[in-house]
Formats: C-alpha cells, structure tokens, sequence
C-alpha cells in the first residue's frame, strides 16, 4: 500500500469507522452499536455533566426491582447502574478490538446509550467520532481519521487508556451521589473491560472464539494497571458437567443478595477466594 497517498485518496481507500460499526453491528443479535443519537438516549457526557441524571437512573431502576422483586435496596440500585454504565465503553472498545482490531475513541462525548423498554439498562450504544487506531496492516490505515500503532499489545494498550480514561470521569461523577466507594468503583470497572473482553469473544458461540476473547482480556488486563484493581482473572475451571470451562472471579459486589431471596454470586468477592 502506497503510504504516500494525499489524504483525499486516502478517504477512497479501506474502510472507515463506519463501516467497522456496520459489520460489528451485524454480528450481535439486537444491533447493538449505531452512529446517531435518538429521541431518548443518552450522551455518556451529558450524564457525567449532569450527576442527578444518575439519581434519574436508579430511580427508574429502583421502581423496576421493586415490580420484579418486592423490594429496591439502595446499594442494589446504585450497584446495578455502576455496571450497566461502565459496560458502555468498554463493551464498545472489546468489540471493536475483537472483531475489527480497531478502538474507537472512548471519550465520553463520544458515545451514547438508550434504555431498554423492559428494564431499564443499556440496550444500543452509539459511537459518535470518526477516528479510531489500528495496526499498519488495516485497510482503514491510510485513512486521515485513523492513528496507526505498531503492535497488538500497543493497541490494547490504548483501548485500555482509553477506557481508564472515561471510567475515571465516571468514579468523580458518580461516587457522591451513590456512596458507594472510589475501591468499589474502580473493582466495577476493571469487571466491566474484562468481562466484556471475554462475552465479545463468547458471542461467538464456539469455543475458539471464546478462547479469542480471553486471549484479548490477557492482552488487555496482562497484569494489574492502577487504578484499575487486578489483572485479567479468567481462568479455566471444571464445570457442573465435568468439562472444563472458563469463568472468572468478580472484583466488585452486585449486591444482588439484598433482594428477597437471592444469595451471593458463586464468583462475588465477598464468598469467593482471592
């Protein structure tokens, strides 16, 4: 490829960001990632701007527990939001990395979610920018929007600041109004980037495109990168059924055992050892 091409041929050669969200979207079942904002949805900045947008939030949210379950505790509503919105950027930033080798930018400005109809967490997401990263060997590279990197591990590397990046204007957003703690918080983000690592893969539906996705949250969370809480914690276990089969320990508390009749997560920190 000519890498001296003027940047008005470039803009006709390999794809753009668009297409990347076209094909990314086509591979999950509700179409999940889109370029527009409609009626309804959320700009991430606008919710980090505006904190009593979250107070909004678990309310709706605390309203639909109660409907499902009777009752509505508080650190279950603000625990329930914490995950659904983290899982915004980094579930766009490990679809993107796992099927495109692609990160788009993470910025807050730069992404938007709408809720679902049924309960009230993030059901399509919007990647709002043009520019993205990617390896010399894209078709896409050539392109004005497109920042080239040299290697795998240095586009994780980007994805994962990136990502830090936004969660940490989400810790200073939302921990007053949740109380829930800093510890807590960033335990919530380091599940968000390496469950959603490992489910881009899952979605798959083989067990080599699992294997892909746990190979990307070991490229990503290779060790512990404050204020991110651990490494990747996927791991091989023996299943129910004999086989073995991944699964990983979480690093923050759903505190899904406050509702009636629910009892801790077989991999919540608070039962599970360290």
């Amino acid at each position: 490829m000519n890498q001296q091409r003027s940047f008005r041929d470039a803009r006709d050669v390999g794809d753009d960001l668009a297409s990347s969200l076209l094909r990314v979207g086509g591979l999950q079942e509700r179409g999940e990632l889109r370029r527009d904002v409609p009626v309804g949805w959320f700009r991430c900045s606008d919710l980090l701007a505006r904190p009593e947008l979250f107070e909004e939030w678990r309310e709706l949210l605390s309203s639909w527990l109660t409907g499902e379950h009777g009752s509505a505790p508080a650190r279950t509503a603000a625990s329930y939001v914490m995950s659904w919105y983290l899982h915004v950027p980094a579930y766009v930033g490990a679809l993107l990395l796992h099927h495109e080798r692609r990160v788009p930018s993470l910025k807050p400005e730069r992404l938007a979610f709408g809720l679902g109809e049924d309960r009230p967490h993030p059901e399509g997401m919007a990647v709002l920018g043009d520019a993205f990263y990617c390896l010399p060997t894209d078709p896409g590279s050539v392109r004005p929007e497109a920042t080239v990197v040299r290697d795998e591990r240095a586009l994780a590397g980007v994805l994962r600041a990136q990502y830090v990046a936004h969660a940490a204007e989400f810790v200073r957003a939302y921990a007053p109004g949740s109380r829930l703690g800093r510890r807590m918080l960033w335990a919530a983000a380091t599940d968000a980037l390496d469950n959603s690592l490992w489910w881009a893969g899952r979605q798959g539906g083989t067990p080599d495109a699992e294997g892909a996705g746990v190979a990307d949250a070991a490229l990503v969370l290779d060790e512990r990168h404050r204020p991110l809480t651990s490494a990747s914690t996927l791991r091989l276990t023996d299943g129910p059924d004999g086989h073995r089969e991944w699964a990983r320990r979480r690093e923050s508390c759903c505190f899904s055992y406050l509702l009636p009749g629910e009892a801790e997560c077989g991999e919540c920190p608070r039962v599970c050892s360290r």
